[in-house]
């Protein structure tokens, strides 16, 4: 609302103009508040003489250039909403004098999500980063006496052809999903509750999300010399590609992790589904994974799930 001085010089124009006030009425949204009307419509009565083919009660194109450009305006102090810069320099300009006391303080998405400097490595990658890059026979013996694995040699497929350019689409709406929810929250940060989050929005995306769920002392891959071995991991999954991994002390509390772990991926400008090697049962297979923009070193832990294997 535009209070003080501002206001009462629009009352007392009104006031000598009762043609217009009824008719500036007219022009207000259904769903506009007090302080949101009254800034706009001193916005529009202020710049009548820039559309001097402006008549009140007559529409014209001049009157919804004009309306068109106090919406816009209006958008941008009370919603915090972006237009391309010789927009924001055209209202910028008409808005001159107009005083908004106690306009929201708003930020963009990319200063609440993309300032933060993401870790280069978490602290779950963190621990496979010692790992060999090629298999001994210590791996071999270990995935051997692994209950209910495969053997190694039944590892085939991999994703199909295409598969990251047939994802992308759903993975691109559902990064604008996240980004909005995180900013509704307040950003990205460690007392979210990152399962809902992130579940919420991919089922508002029409999809699921799959969660693995492996005891620690049962994976073969982790690093040598790690003494934890009690615990639960949690890897997740949507539409086939792989999002996050997580540690904790129960299922509910690995899943939170890994959720953590896929949703640092939003914080970035997009994200994109690519083909990358992981290990999975003691051997290097292409996975499906949801990747930023950013430039590192892809160190990823051990696949628990494979959904690319040929059925036996």
């Amino acid at each position: 609302m535009a209070e003080g001085r501002g206001g009462d010089i629009v009352s007392e124009f009104l006031s000598q103009n009762l043609h217009l006030e009824n008719w500036v009425e007219s022009l207000r949204g259904p769903c506009e508040t007090n302080k949101q009307w009254h800034a706009r419509r001193e916005f529009v009565l202020r710049n009548m003489e820039v559309f001097p083919t402006i008549q009140p009660g007559i529409p014209s194109s001049s009157l919804d250039r004009l309306l068109s450009l106090s919406m816009v305006w209006a958008n941008h102090v009370f919603l915090g909403c972006r237009y391309p810069q010789p927009v924001m320099d055209k209202i910028n300009e008409m808005a001159e004098g107009i005083t908004v006391t106690e306009a929201p303080v708003r930020k963009t998405r990319d200063e609440i999500m993309g300032k933060t400097k993401r870790p280069a490595v978490s602290a779950v990658e963190a621990d496979y980063q010692n790992k060999k890059a090629k298999p001994n026979d210590t791996d071999v013996k270990a995935h051997a006496k692994s209950v209910g694995h495969p053997a190694a040699s039944a590892l085939k497929s991999g994703p199909p052809p295409g598969a990251p350019a047939e994802h992308q689409p759903f993975f691109n709406r559902l990064y604008k999903a996240v980004a909005w929810k995180l900013v509704s929250a307040g950003g990205f940060g460690p007392n979210l509750e990152h399962f809902e989050i992130l579940r919420s929005c991919v089922e508002s995306c029409k999809a699921s999300l799959n969660c693995v769920f492996v005891p620690l002392k049962d994976i073969p891959d982790l690093p040598t010399g790690r003494t934890q071995k009690e615990g639960q991991v949690c890897e997740l999954r949507c539409c086939t590609v792989y999002m996050g991994t997580g540690y904790g002390r129960d299922e509910v509390a690995a899943r939170a992790m890994a959720s953590k772990e896929a949703l640092k991926v939003f914080q970035g400008q997009q994200v994109s589904v690519k083909v990358c090697r992981r290990r999975f049962r003691g051997r290097d297979v292409d996975d499906l994974v949801l990747l930023d923009e950013q430039s590192r070193s892809q160190v990823f832990p051990p696949a628990l799930s494979y959904p690319f294997q040929e059925d036996q």
